[in-house]
């Protein structure tokens, strides 16, 4: 390190080292170069002492200074913007505030920290969990620190006498030179009992030292009973205090150490605090006597702890059974009645680069419902989610990922039914496994992971995921698919079935590129239409898009087999009873196919006019249809084509499947069918919209020529509308005045906010005569005597009937206000093709 400037990869990560000539310690000429080589040096001893322990740090960015010109200190918590995202942190939430704290689980957190002239690092006696849970404190300190009048003499005399107190009670303490004045005794405890007892315990213990020996020791902190004594601080047990980690430097004159000792060395005439080199002369000669309490190398595991892996305070000695994190998982389960694991041997190995690679497992959960357990190695448990639709296989979609118990390691390897009547009763099946890199784990709060399946797992190769707890429920988190790191190719995502439904069995997922042979047609219940986001001109930048017009109307897919034609809405209710004259198999080819489309009624001006609409959406019966045929007559404009003749198209571009399309429509028989295709338009982008905005159309779609189809939202589609509308649900009504007394005022609306509906306006314009009959009637088949919403106004809820939130309706608006609210909406119709999951904010 003789440059002042330096690269390098630790773990598999890069740092750059910068100012390394810069005298940290003036007393001694100790540089940042020496304080990197010692922190490399005593790593695995360190990392093993305070692995899992939210760290605060002291840092002298300028050094420590000298006797008669100290050193600026910086005393911090909170991690700054500038922290990398691989740096493992916990979010702590104190009464006022949450703070995230790294944890030095790893030699590059390490180096970072060693990096920014953090040359103390203080850790509680407790660690958290890989949520980010607080558990109980799992080690004992004692603090002896003298008096003025005494030294380290007087503490090995204290130490010696609190250990003999230990012992009585089964602690075996283990002592550190603390690199300042005093001694700490450390013991290992079994994590059953909480910070208060542990605190009260030392406390009588500090209490009886000085009851027995008032000449020697104290237990009160005033600095004038302590002359001459040694004060035994047992106030350092409080959950909320932090003690100095062994092996950590002191930002003291000379580089010194708290440094982990044996009872023959504090008997030695010649103890004293060690300095850095010292220390590291220590390790290298594989000596660690803190191996006792940390599970390192030289040292079994407490009882409940585990001797982690590379630093990581990991899985249980016992396997398993004295794991406190997986008590949990213990009392849910019969051991003799379920062949699932109840051990937790590691499997932790490293690449041939000699990085860490922990484990992951996706398993295929066939319980009451059909779901995909989504587990993680981490600190000797497995970190598990449950996918109720499965593993994402688009970006442009996020699925639901529930928080469920940690499970032991063993349950990376289990296969098998889990009998009736037990908790999780179904068939188990591994769908992938493999190992994963871990970007960023902020426990409780984001997981961000590289993970690389095995040859014929569902994931098809290297996937990249991020976890993110939602804030709401403790377990609601949702998984997000991301762009892989890089300078990594991506993996082929899979088909869009199982964006859907879940990911496929294992073995059978399709990881091609476009399809260059034929790809067998879907099972029809397993489609899903394809939905648009909504976008800007700006977005359509540096891609080949087409364009349409955007039909005011109501989608359908359309299924066709060689007896009939069905219609079906988004939510996937069967619509082929409202429009018979779509329906006739006489009008379409013969081949087997599903394609896409939009329902759309015309007014006298010729434009698709969704209000028209309305009087056929809801109808179902043959002499209503019939006369709503004539009156109000439909047209289905397709623009899609994802399966033919046995087919799957929807892994093709937009291109490909377009020119089938045309040659598909190509094939209608002759005769007035109500069928038509929707252009695609070659124009100007901005003409195109003026165009469109002349005749008063709603918009145009924006769609990826080389995008394939996903059942699920996309950023390939985007819609370019000119009047903001929002799909709403509503959850209640007020009764209005003058002519509509016996009828509604207004609609009260909401959108789903995950298991809540956010209160956002009410809406009592646009409403046709028939509506407003009908209004009444509709709602008053869906009371309730609660609010469905969270946060209505007084004045929104003095006189106001509240409803199930089962009906989805539309608006036209103004704009949203600061508060979140609809400014100025205008109620546009039902939208019985929707539910209230569909609903999101436009």
């Amino acid at each position: 390190m003789a440059d002042s400037k330096e690269r390098v990869r630790v773990d598999g990560r890069e740092l750059v080292l910068t100012n390394l000539d810069k005298v940290m310690y003036p007393e001694t000429g100790t540089t940042k170069a020496d304080v990197l080589a010692y922190y490399a040096a005593v790593a695995p001893v360190l990392i093993a002492a305070a692995a899992n322990r939210p760290a605060t740090r002291k840092r002298w960015v300028h050094g420590v200074g000298t006797a008669g010109a100290p050193g600026e200190m910086f005393f911090q918590k909170n991690l700054d913007h500038s922290t990398p995202g691989w740096v493992p942190r916990a979010a702590i939430t104190h009464k006022q505030r949450t703070i995230q704290y790294p944890l030095v689980n790893d030699a590059a957190t390490l180096t970072w920290l060693a990096q920014i002239a953090a040359l103390e690092i203080h850790v509680p006696q407790w660690r958290v969990d890989p949520h980010g849970n607080a558990l109980p404190p799992d080690r004992l300190v004692l603090d002896l620190d003298p008096g003025e009048g005494a030294g380290l003499a007087e503490c090995v005399e204290v130490a010696k006498l609190a250990r003999g107190i230990l012992q009585d009670v089964g602690l075996e303490p283990v002592p550190v030179t603390s690199g300042s004045k005093g001694i700490h005794l450390y013991a290992a405890l079994d994590g059953t009992q909480s910070s208060d007892q542990v605190s009260e315990f030392a406390h009588e213990l500090a209490r009886a030292l000085e009851a027995d020996h008032p000449e020697l020791a104290v237990s009160d902190m005033k600095k004038t009973l302590r002359t001459g004594k040694v004060l035994v601080d047992w106030s350092q047990n409080n959950a909320a205090k932090t003690t100095i980690v062994p092996y950590s430097l002191r930002g003291r004159l000379r580089p010194t150490v708290a440094a982990p000792r044996t009872w023959r060395e504090l008997g030695s005439a010649s103890l004293h605090q060690l300095d850095y080199r010292e220390v590291m002369k220590r390790v290298k000669a594989g000596k660690d006597p803190f191996a006792a309490i940390s599970g390192g190398a030289d040292g079994a595991a407490p009882a409940g702890r585990g001797s982690g892996s590379g630093g990581s305070a990991g899985g249980s000695g016992d396997g398993g059974h004295g794991d406190p994190r997986l008590e949990k998982y213990r009392t849910m389960r019969d051991q003799g009645a379920t062949p699932e694991p109840f051990t937790a041997e590691q499997h932790q190995s490293r690449n041939d680069a000699g990085t860490l690679q922990e484990s992951f497992v996706i398993q295929e959960h066939h319980a009451s419902r059909l779901h995909y357990d989504f587990r993680l190695e981490r600190d000797g448990v497995l970190v598990s989610w449950a996918l109720p639709k499965g593993v994402p296989t688009s970006k442009a979609k996020n699925h639901l990922a529930v928080q469920t118990e940690d499970h032991p390691m063993d349950y990376a390897d289990f296969e098998g039914t889990i009998p009736k009547g037990q908790y999780g009763a179904g068939t188990v099946s591994i769908w992938d496994r493999g190992h994963y890199e871990c970007e960023k784990w902020i426990a409780g709060k984001e997981v961000i992971a590289t993970l690389t399946g095995g040859k014929d797992g569902g994931l098809g190769g290297t996937r990249r995921f991020a976890l993110i707890h939602t804030g709401r429920a403790d377990d609601q988190w949702l998984i997000h698919l991301m762009d892989p790191p890089a300078g990594q190719a991506a993996a082929e995502p899979a088909a869009s079935s199982a964006a859907r439904t879940g990911p496929s069995p294992r073995g059978k997922a399709s990881r091609s590129g476009a399809a260059s042979s034929p790809a067998p047609a879907p099972d029809p219940a397993d489609l899903s239409p394809m939905l648009a986001s909504a976008g800007t001109r700006a977005d359509l930048a540096d891609k080949d898009w087409q364009f349409e017009l955007k039909w005011d109307g109501v989608r359908a897919l359309v299924l066709g087999d060689e007896k009939r034609i069905r219609l079906i809405s988004r939510n996937s209710n069967d619509m082929s009873a409202s429009y018979p004259e779509l329906t006739d198999r006489a009008c379409w080819p013969p081949q087997d196919f599903a394609a896409d489309g939009e329902i759309i009624a015309t007014g006298p001006s010729g434009r698709p006019d969704f209000g028209l609409l309305q009087g056929r959406m809801k109808l179902s019966k043959a002499a209503d249809v019939a006369k709503a045929q004539a009156a109000t007559p439909v047209r289905l404009m397709l623009f899609d084509l994802l399966t033919e003749g046995g087919e799957d198209l929807r892994r093709r571009p937009l291109s490909e499947r377009r020119t089938r399309l045309e040659g598909f429509l190509a094939g209608l028989p002759a005769g007035p069918c109500p069928l038509g295709l929707s252009e695609v338009i070659d124009a100007d982008v901005g003409h195109l919209l003026e165009s469109a905005e002349e005749l008063g159309l709603e918009g145009i779609m924006a769609k990826r020529s080389d995008g394939r189809y996903v059942g699920q939202r996309s950023r390939s589609w985007l819609k370019l509308k000119f009047e903001k509308t929002q799909e709403v649900v509503v959850g209640g009504w007020r009764p209005g005045n003058g002519g509509r007394r016996d009828s509604v005022g207004s609609l009260l609306l909401g959108i789903p906010d995950g298991a809540k509906l956010r209160y956002v306006g009410r809406v009592g314009s646009g409403f046709s005569s028939r509506e407003l009959q009908e209004l009444r009637q509709r709602l008053d088949a869906l009371p309730r005597k609660t609010s469905p919403f969270t946060d209505v106004p007084a004045e929104d809820a003095a006189d106001a009937r509240w409803v199930s939130a089962r009906l989805v309706g539309e608006v036209t608006f103004g704009e949203w206000t600061g508060s979140g609210k609809l400014r100025h909406p205008v109620w546009r119709g039902w939208r019985l093709d929707k539910a209230p999951a569909d609903v999101v904010v436009e």
